[in-house]
């Protein structure tokens, strides 16, 4: 099974990602190393990608999910932030989406006090405005420690495995 947790930039996806992925014992990918050079610098500089701009990273990661779920799943990281990208994610192979949710105010003090990565504070705004909350996905709050969310992740996935 192929998990793909999402949400916006900074709502914790690598940090939960990475546990979920461990507790699962599957292997952990970061949607973000797979974003062409360019699209890296668009953001550098803070605009925002376009459609155009991800499709070919969201046809790359489709590719990897079917080659992921093949080798016997994966958990990966990716915004998938509208509707028509996860279905592009899910062209080839059914995953699980894991929807990381929380407040504005919240994400963006957890922007502002990492360091080291591509995505500006000052982009947030533009995530929310192109969110499309999934309604097939499991929902958890950002707002407890990680460990908590990925008990919850796991406690939801639990009799979906079972069944």
């Amino acid at each position: 099974m192929i998990y793909i947790v999402m949400g916006v930039s900074g709502s914790g996806k690598t940090v939960v990602g990475q546990k979920l992925a461990r507790r699962l014992g599957v292997p952990f990918h970061d949607g973000d190393n797979f974003h062409p050079q360019d699209n890296i610098k668009k953001m550098e500089s803070g605009r925002p990608l376009n459609d155009r701009d991800r499709r070919p990273w969201l046809e790359t990661l489709a590719r990897k999910i079917a080659e992921w779920h093949i080798s016997g799943g994966a958990v990966l990281a990716c915004s998938a932030l509208k509707k028509k990208y996860r279905d592009l994610l899910c062209s080839r192979q059914n995953a699980q989406f894991i929807y990381l949710k929380g407040p504005i105010p919240l994400i963006a003090e957890r922007m502002a006090d990492r360091t080291g990565h591509f995505m500006p504070e000052k982009l947030l705004e533009s995530q929310f405005e192109a969110l499309e909350e999934p309604s097939e996905a499991i929902t958890v709050s950002i707002e407890p420690p990680p460990e908590e969310i990925v008990s919850a992740i796991l406690g939801q996935l639990q009799p979906k495995e079972e069944g």
